[in-house]
Parts: structure tokens; sequence; C-alpha cells
């Protein structure tokens, strides 16, 4: 299906188009729309389906959501084109026969279709303890779900005319069924005379086995008040006649066209009729009269009719994932829907009892999976019949932690913390009656840094793992060990490791591991202002955040800070960077701060910010361009709005409704030629105006090598309003003078359909920081030649002598880097008692350690394959990862066993 997305929700509509035509490619049939916002999905097709191969599932934690709801942790490792690769998945079990705990549907805000809403929003509006993202839907329609939906026992939306999207759902005796359904319903005139009746609730469609190329033709349908926009359909391919019924009594009659701007009531609902259902309603019905209505739902698999009345609750999917306790032929094409993502799901185990809801993460922490590593992973855990949920960006899980009070994010979403806006959502929810206290858990972080505060409270759960009122209680807390320092309710990191946390109570106590993180937690670590200028008297604002290798920003306490200052004198206090003096002939200074010996540095200069472009005066041309004739837009410089109101900002619009595949919505800068950054950058800011259309926001240069380079702006524009975005070019290897030659927006493939196709934003500010010595500016430039195991060298020609000769060792050449320093300038410090070396050149400061291939550059922790070792006294580095991140070039001739350095 072509994912524009076959989302679900209850009550809503169809969405609709206004052209549409029918294309052939390769033997698929896919259904698109020329003109119009909806997006249907792709003929049906039957894939048959390869198991993920030698995949092991651990199970790493698990924990009582509520009485008959467990949640549970696993890691799934496998093997992907001979590596091996791991994802975490996320399971809530209900136990279906347990009476305290029950699921149900949720709708977006309160309770109507056209109103989508997050998972976390739908889960806090209706009191859920847990809840996961739903059915597909459209994203450019009303806001309704593909498939049906039952809420508390009210059929709310009925099942598409679309082959192969299976539902879930729970019958009100507590028996779980997935299966295909359709829906087939009757109108009933007070003459007797009956019309059938096409669905409740639906966006307009193509169906695919009815013979109709547009859902509402010559159809009939039924809106109820869960409807909450006033068009009935939007944007529908037919015009309708429309009957207002309430209590069962026809009370109005609309012209051709409809109830224009009418909201459907409470006590009854709007009969949606176009063609031959208008002429019904011309021939056989009338103000004051009664009608009636009978509907079923029917097993496309078992061929049995299923009354909507004996269903509690039913949400519908995409295809089915497993059957019988194994994995099954996909019912219908998901190349859409292919790739490694996060994924959501719904099963059941063989005896009927529980219920899973499988949620699987794409994160920093996880790779995802393919739809075959779901399947093998859902029949390891014991699901007995499976289908597949809406995913990628839309799988979100929210689950109330043990002894909270309200639901919370489990894990980050593929686009971080951001939880998408669906059309309906699964919510777990307690039923249970208020217990007695039956435990007492210990809240708080489970990390912190050194000399990091933090307070602990102690929470209660009763019999049914509800919350219970802890306030009462004002706990004593003890630390197991000296790794934490406890005073009173607050304690402190010390040193890195992990402690125990004890909070006593009377009889009562509870505890809970906190780990103090050190470097080895670390993946980067941040300066607030990564320059500076190098003058007596100037100030730069330097608070620290350290990013922990599962994804937290943590800010840095400045006690935990240890700070190193080269070519200056200077102090740090409140996160304020003071220059007392300069030392003399310094044209570069360095503050290091070190946090448990990771580092990271803010280089000072002469040179500071440049504004390299504010748009007030621009003249040379800008243009929209795109990779794709169906995509369409401007960009142009005008006048900003809100607080840029009184500046000109370059603005970007974008439509990509039309096109498919990878798009890019361009502003090109003076044509083909770009606009030139003359001095060698280290940073670039812009002011950039977000839409929250979720795409990608990127920026195109050419260096003076002619290459090409690409600088991520923002992975996802997940923000509304003017931003500044900061980003390090330091590590993006452009050789300046370069040309800045387009600001774009991209529509990656991939999860193309959670994504907006239209938007604007805009740019301002663009400025560039430029130290006066960077990689490759105002260094000395040269060339050095040595051959391994000699100590003689040149350094330009002259004839020099080192302490220790180069060490080949294993395919990497070794040499003390004091020698490479001495001609291209920079310098290097060695700590004995940390076994680190750091060098500093331009606007690069590295940090290597003796016997790890991990080295910190610039603030960022990086992987290399070799590392620094000391032979004989000496303390050797791998020349060619040290050079070349120095901005470097080296060459290796190998009948010589000579090393070519130059710059």
């Amino acid at each position: 299906m072509k994912r524009t997305r076959e989302k679900s929700k209850s009550k809503q509509g169809m969405a609709a188009s206004k052209k549409w035509m029918v294309v052939s490619l390769a033997g698929l049939l896919f259904i698109a729309p020329v003109v119009g916002s909806g997006v249907p999905l792709n003929g049906h097709s039957i894939s048959s389906i390869a198991s993920a191969a030698s995949a092991s599932v651990v199970k790493l934690d698990e924990s009582p959501v509520t009485s008959g709801a467990m949640l549970t942790k696993y890691k799934f490792t496998t093997t992907r084109s001979g590596k091996q690769a791991t994802a975490l998945a996320d399971v809530i079990r209900v136990d279906l026969q347990n009476p305290y705990v029950k699921i149900d549907v949720m709708n977006g805000k309160a309770g109507q279709f056209t109103t989508k809403q997050s998972t976390g929003g739908m889960a806090k509006e209706n009191g859920a303890v847990a809840a996961v993202n739903g059915d597909y839907f459209n994203t450019t329609a009303d806001g309704a779900p593909i498939g049906g939906q039952v809420t508390n026992g009210v059929l709310l939306s009925t099942p598409s005319d679309i082959k192969g999207m299976y539902s879930f759902a729970v019958t009100t005796d507590g028996k779980p069924i997935i299966d295909e359904f359709a829906f087939s319903g009757t109108v009933t005139a007070e003459d007797g005379s009956a019309f059938p009746l096409a669905g409740i609730n639906k966006t307009s469609y193509n169906p695919e086995s009815s013979g109709q190329t547009y859902s509402h033709v010559d159809a009939m349908y039924i809106y109820t008040s869960a409807w909450k926009s006033t068009e009935r359909p939007k944007n529908s391919a037919t015009t309708p006649v429309e009957v207002l019924v309430q209590n069962g009594v026809i009370t109005q009659i609309s012209d051709v066209g409809g109830f224009t701007g009418m909201s459907v009531p409470q006590d009854g609902y709007i009969l949606r009729t176009h063609g031959k259902a208008a002429e019904f309603v011309k021939n056989h019905l009338a103000v004051g009269q009664t009608l009636k209505t009978s509907y079923m739902l029917n097993s496309k698999t078992m061929g049995q009719s299923v009354d909507p009345a004996n269903l509690q609750m039913m949400i519908g999917g995409h295809t089915i994932l497993v059957n019988n306790g194994k994995a099954t032929s996909y019912s219908r094409d998901v190349s859409s829907i292919g790739g490694y993502r996060a994924r959501t799901a719904l099963g059941y185990s063989k005896d009927e009892r529980y219920a899973y809801i499988v949620t699987v993460e794409k994160n920093d922490n996880s790779s995802g999976m393919s739809l075959g590593e779901l399947q093998s992973f859902m029949v390891d855990i014991g699901v007995w019949k499976g289908m597949n949920l809406d995913g990628g960006g839309s799988t979100t899980l929210v689950s109330r932690p043990l002894g909270d009070n309200d639901a919370t994010l489990t894990f980050n979403t593929e686009y971080g913390t951001e939880q998408r806006s669906v059309v309906n959502g699964l919510g777990v929810f307690s039923e249970a009656p208020k217990g007695e206290l039956k435990g007492l858990k210990v809240s708080g972080s489970s990390a912190i840094l050194i000399g990091q505060q933090a307070s602990f409270k102690l929470k209660g759960y009763d019999t049914y793992y509800n919350p219970v009122d802890t306030s009462g209680l004002t706990p004593t807390l003890k630390s197991s060990n000296g790794n934490i320092k406890v005073s009173g309710q607050t304690v402190t990191g010390v040193k890195p490791g992990t402690s125990t946390i004890t909070a006593v109570s009377g009889k009562a106590s509870a505890s809970m591991e906190v780990k103090v993180l050190g470097a080895d937690d670390l993946t980067e670590l941040n300066a607030g202002s990564q320059t500076g200028q190098l003058k007596a008297g100037s100030t730069v604002s330097v608070p620290v955040t350290a990013v922990t290798k599962d994804g937290q920003k943590i800010d840095v306490p400045e006690s935990a800070l240890k700070w190193e200052f080269i070519g200056f004198k200077g102090s740090v206090q409140n996160g304020k960077l003071t220059v007392a003096s300069v030392d003399p002939n310094v044209k570069v200074g360095y503050a290091i701060a070190r946090y448990n010996g990771f580092s990271t540095a803010v280089i000072l200069s002469a040179a500071g910010e440049d504004m390299w472009e504010n748009f007030e005066n621009v003249s040379y041309p800008v243009q929209f361009t795109s990779n794709n004739p169906q995509v369409s837009g401007t960009a142009a410089v005008t006048q900003g709005t809100g607080d840029r109101a009184k500046s000109k900002v370059l603005q970007l619009t974008y439509d990509m409704t039309a096109g498919t595949g990878k798009m890019y919505a361009y502003a090109e800068l003076n044509g083909t030629a770009g606009k030139t950054i003359a001095a060698p950058a280290t940073r670039m800011s812009i002011d950039m105006m977000g839409d929250h259309s979720l795409n990608w926001a990127r920026a195109e240069l050419k260096d003076n090598n002619g290459q090409t380079v690409y600088v991520d702006l923002a992975k996802t524009i997940d923000w509304d309003g003017w931003k500044t975005l900061d980003i390090d070019l330091s590590d993006k290897g452009i050789a300046f003078p370069a040309q800045l030659k387009r600001i774009y927006v991209v529509n990656v493939e991939e999860g193309q359909d959670e994504r907006a196709k239209t938007g604007t934003v805009a740019f301002d500010n663009i400025q560039f920081t430029m130290p006066s010595l960077s990689s490759d500016a105002g260094l000395p430039t040269g060339k050095v030649m040595m051959t391994i195991g000699q100590k003689s060298f040149t350094s330009n020609g002259q004839s020099k002598t080192m302490e220790a000769a180069p060490v080949m060792k294993g395919s990497s050449t070794y040499i003390p880097i004091k020698y490479v320093l001495d001609t291209f300038g920079g310098q290097a410090t060695w700590d004995a008692a940390n076994q680190r070396i750091t060098v500093t050149r331009g606007g690069k400061v590295m940090d290597l350690t003796v016997g790890n291939t991990d080295f910190i550059l610039n603030g960022k922790r990086k992987g290399a394959s070799v590392a620094p070792y000391i032979n004989s006294g000496r303390t050797l580095v791998p020349l060619r990862l040290v050079s070349e991140q120095l901005g470097l070039n080296v060459k290796w001739e190998q009948n010589t066993k000579t090393v070519t350095i130059e710059s």
C-alpha cells in the first residue's frame, strides 16, 4: 500500500480525491491521485515471508502496569548482511480474563473523529494506564481510521472495502478475534423499501472489490455525532443529498449539496447519499417518517457474521503476521511499510487468554525490525495469531510506571520525544477498586552525574498495582557506598559507579539502583558556546551539557568540571568564561572543560561570528528548484511575519503531493554558482521558521576542491515558529573558500506518509564562526617525509631527527606526534596519570588514550580501529588517524616504507 497513511480511528470519513488515475507498475496495481487530498492504498497482493534467521530474544525487564497488565522489555538479536543487529521491543500482555483490566479504543480530542491527537494525549484524556497508537489512516484526509472501530461496545467506524486489512476485536465475553471483516447494512424506509448501507463514518477512498472507482458514488453512509467535522467527508468526488434522522425519525432532508456547516446532533445521525442512493431518498423518504437501519460485520475468512453488539472493542490494522503460532504470508502488499522501522502489532495467545500489545523501538538504542523479524519475535514471545498496526514514526507506547499516577512515554519514538498525532489508539484501563497497600518503590533518576544533586521519593502501589497516596511518608535515604552522598532527601553523585539507594519509612523500605555516570557513559560534552573572542576582559557563556550513550541530555554541574586554559589565563564562574590575559604572540586560545576526563573545548580567537547573510539587501537571484517535476513551490526573499515582521527573510514554500519517491524543495542562491563563504568556518548558525512537517532540513555547499558537502540543519522539523540552529562544521572536511548553493527541505521515501507534503519554512541570520586559525587557515603548510624504522626524517626539505623512529604495527604507522605538530602547527600535552594525549591544532582539540580506540574530538566521542600505545617508554599515536583528523593529508609508499604528510 502506498503509505500515505492507511491509518484509522473511530467514526470518521475516508479521504476523498478529485481526480484519480490507475497505473500498472511491475504487475502490481497502484491507485494514485492526480489531484486531491486523498492517497489510497495500492492493490492487493500476497507476499511470502522469510523468517528472521538465527534470531534470539532475551527478556530484559518486566513491571506490572496494573492488575492483569504486564509490561516486558525484550532484546531481539539477529544477523543482517553478515552483521549482528539488535532491537528493543516493549510488550504489554493483558489478561483478558482478569475483571480488573480492559482494553479499548480511543479517538482524537474529546473522543471524536477528525480531531487527531497524540497517543499520550489520548491516554491522559481517557485515563488509560497504557496506550499504543492504532489503525492506519490517510494523513491528508479527514482524520478517520481505514478499518473498523468499536469503542466501549459502540460501532463507530466500519471496515473499508480494501483487501487484506485485518482487525483485532474482543467480544463482550472476553474472547479475542483477529480477522478480515467486511460490512453489510441496510436502510429501510417506512414504506418497506430498502437500500444497502455502505458504511459508517468513513472518509472517501477507492474501493477494491465493489467495482466502483469512488467509495461514495451511488452510495449511502451514516455519520454519527462521533464525526466532528461539518464535512462528510471532505473533498469527496461526489455531491450529496443528506438526511437528518433524530430518534429514529427523519427531521430534515437537504437539497443537493448536503447540510452545509451542520454538525451531527447527539440524538441522531446524518444519512449521506449520492446518485442511486439519493434517488432512493427522493422516492421513498419524507420528513416525519421513521427510518430503520440494520448492519453486520462479516468474516471474510470464516464466512460468518458478527453482530457488532457482541463486540466490546475492535480496531483495524494492516496485514496478518502470525497464524497458528507461525509466521504467515502477508495478506496484502507490504512494500510501502518495509525496511527496519519502529513497529506496532497486536496478537493473542493460543488459549485466547492473553492479548499482546507489541511495539518495536527505532531510536539511538534500537535498530528497529523488518516485518519478517517482527513475525519471528511475536512467535517467540507466544503470539498465536497476530496482525500489524500502524508503525514507523507513529509507533508510540505510553505506560504508567509502578506507583505513578500518569502514563508517560515508554521509549523515544523515531522522532525522539515527539509523539505523532494519530486518529486512534488502543488504551489499557484499570477497572480495579481501591486496594490495600502492597508495596513501595523509590522513584527518581536512575543515572546522575558527578556533582549532580537529585531527589528521590517513596511511592506506593496497592494490591491491584495502582498508585497509593504516600504524601504522608517522609523517608530516610541511605546509599550503599561512597559513589553517592546522601543529605536529607537529596543525594549527590561523588564518583562513577553504581549505588543502591534505599528509602526507609518506619518498617517500610524500598530500594533502587542509581548509576553515577563517568566518562565512559558519555558520547558528547557540549559547551554553550564553542567559540569566543581572545581578548583580555572578553566573556563567553559556557554552560556544559553531557549527552549519555542512551541519548539523555544532562546539565553538568560546575563543580564536576575541571577547566584548562591554553594560550591565556582565565576563569569560569556561574557558567561564564572570562579571559583575564592573553599570552604573548598567541592567536588562538583553548578553554578545555573535562568531566571525569571527557573533554570539550571552547576555541578563542581574534575573529568571532560573521553575519554572512541577513537577507536585508540581497543582490543575487533566489529561485525555487526541485529534483522532481511534480514538486512545486516558491523561494523568495520576503518580509517576515510575527517577531520577524520588521525584517526580511528567505521563505520557502513547497507542495509535494503530486510527487513520489525522495523529494526535494530547494531555495537556490545565486543560480548554480551559490554565495561564497570566504574564510574557513568551524560552525554555522541559522534562524529557521519551522512548519512541524517532520521533514528534513539541509544545506548544500561546494568546497574549494569541487566536493559537494551536505550539512544537516535539522533531521526533523518538529517545531513551529522561529528557532536558532547551531551546526558544527569542524568535522565536515570542507576546503574553504566554499559556496553555499542552496537551503532545502527533504521528504525521504521511507515513512513518507508520516511527514507533511506541503508546508512553508523560512530562514534568516546565517552566521559562520571563523576562527583566525582553523584546521586549514593561518597554520603552517609544508611536507614531512618519514620512513619506518628510521629516526631521521625531512621537514620541508630539511633533515631532522626524532627521538623514536616510526613503527609499523599491523597495517598502521605509529609515531611521536610532536614531530608532525612542529611542522604543521599545534601542540600535544601528555597526562601520565590518565595515559592521555591532548592534541590542539587550529580549531581542533583531540584527546587520545593509550590502549583505547575511542577518541574525543571537539567534545564528541568517535571510534577508530587503532589506539595509541607505549613503546620503549615513548607514547606513539596512529599517524593517519591523528593527521587526517587534524586536516592533514597522509600518503603511504609501500616499496620504500615511506609516509608523506602534507597540508
